[in-house]
């Protein structure tokens, strides 16, 4: 009994973009069998979290459910942090506040920021790439006349079909249609922000697991990010589209259960 609790591994599941906790629940059952604790939980303005895009003006604010629960954890209790798509910023936000909770961080096909740019700079580099009729019928939109600087993200379901369910079952495709909420990049403040830091940010381990067939965040630029800021490990899933926990969600649970037991 007390071998098993030592194997247990708490893991926190951050979301990207317009998802939330829902985005989890074919992953969540499948590592709680292998006798593990799951958090899934909802950023703010996101998932059933009442609060409305156009009054979240931060990436901290957006990310404050998590650094809520990072700051409630046992003195001596360290997680497996999965942040997927644009989840890897809020991830790092939470390295930087709470490295001493963290035994690894899992970039699942999503945002990595390094120490050296601003946290703009991702995502500056990727829409440099990204021409704007690949957003297809994704809509940006100011928050208010007030506030033209802060601009929220609504995935359309041409964006959502194409670009990140290409290869995920019909079923989720259509719970995402659903479900997606607005959301934003946040590009005002991060743009803004301070550099994440070599000590905070830096000294958590990740793990980068590239989706190969993603069309959201390509391979190239996948493998772009890791060449800019290296990670101790890569992982692959293939024949995966952005959305690894709907399409390969038990060869998934495999590698974060492979990754967890490595890093504990």
């Amino acid at each position: 009994m007390v071998i098993e609790l030592h194997q247990q591994k708490h893991f926190v599941l951050v979301h990207g973009a317009g998802h939330g906790a829902w985005s989890w629940y074919k992953l969540k059952p499948l590592l709680e069998t292998t006798g593990h604790q799951v958090t899934a939980l909802d950023l703010a303005a996101s998932g059933i979290h009442m609060k409305p895009i156009q009054e979240v003006h931060t990436l901290s604010e957006y990310t404050q459910p998590l650094l809520e629960l990072l700051a409630s954890l046992p003195p001596n209790e360290r997680v497996t942090l999965v942040g997927h798509s644009l989840g890897g910023l809020n991830l790092a936000l939470a390295m930087e506040k709470f490295p001493e909770k963290i035994s690894v961080a899992v970039y699942l096909t999503a945002f990595m920021p390094d120490t050296v740019h601003q946290p703009s700079y991702i995502l500056d580099q990727y829409n440099e790439r990204t021409p704007s009729e690949a957003w297809l019928d994704t809509e940006f939109l100011p928050y208010s006349t007030s506030l033209q600087h802060q601009t929220s993200m609504f995935f359309g379901p041409k964006f959502i079909s194409s670009k990140l369910y290409h290869l995920s079952p019909i079923e989720d495709l259509e719970l995402a249609k659903a479900l997606v909420r607005p959301s934003s990049l946040f590009l005002h403040d991060l743009s803004n922000a301070k550099n994440f830091s070599n000590e905070g940010y830096g000294s958590v381990s990740r793990v980068y697991v590239i989706c190969e067939e993603d069309k959201g965040i390509p391979l190239e630029f996948q493998q772009w990010m890791i060449s800019n800021y290296t990670v101790e490990e890569v992982i692959k899933i293939e024949g995966s589209d952005h959305m690894p926990m709907f399409c390969k969600p038990k060869e998934l649970c495999d590698r974060l259960c492979e990754i967890a037991q490595k890093y504990a």
